[in-house]
């Protein structure tokens, strides 16, 4: 265990140590989840065109999603792991790059960016795969530069990113299967009435 945490803080030291004043910019906003805010309503729309009878299921499976991805980061991994972020680590002291002086909260195991922005990838990339083939993969792509930036800006490792990407979207595909359950039953109940 020791030789695996070693080595995510190497690969994070790299990674921390690229930096551009272009990407200095370009991180710290893709790291800024109110800049999505656009974003979050384009795929409400969509997903609101593709389930016009059932979209109170939708935002309801929404709310569940963030609720689930928000609280399972906290409660059951840093709570539960306590895993300094590396800009409180004293052993990094001084090696690690931040911008504008922000580090977060103490703990950093997992990331609760990489598990909410990977849980909504999974989940609208999944409600809309049928008419947006293209959107999986938008949405894979934009989770990851969201994660990224976190080991950018110094507030967590490549480890933290993994465990919480892995983690969103597992229960992204867990909560697109109990939407799809439910959607079909609704249907089948609009269908015999």
């Amino acid at each position: 265990m020791d030789a695996l945490i070693q080595l995510d803080q190497k690969v994070f030291l790299i990674l921390n140590g690229l930096h551009s004043p272009v990407f200095d910019f370009l991180m710290y906003w893709f790291s800024d989840k109110y800049i999505w805010v656009p974003l979050y309503a384009f795929l409400l729309f969509l997903m609101f065109r593709e389930n016009r009878n059932h979209f109170w299921l939708v935002l309801l499976m929404v709310a569940l999603l963030v609720t689930l991805t928000d609280q399972i980061s906290v409660k059951l991994f840093k709570d539960v792991f306590m895993r300094l972020r590396p800009c409180h680590e004293p052993a990094l002291e001084g090696l690690v790059r931040t911008l504008y002086g922000q580090c977060g909260g103490q703990f950093g195991f997992v990331s609760s960016h990489a598990t909410n922005t990977f849980g909504v990838a999974v989940f609208t990339g999944l409600t809309l795969a049928v008419r947006y083939k293209w959107l999986m993969p938008a949405m894979l792509t934009w989770a990851g530069l969201v994660s990224y930036s976190r080991i950018y800006l110094g507030v967590h490792y490549p480890g933290d990113v993994i465990g919480g990407a892995l983690t969103g979207a597992l229960t992204g595909y867990l909560v697109f299967l109990l939407f799809r359950k439910l959607r079909s039953r609704l249907r089948r109940q609009q269908a015999a009435s």
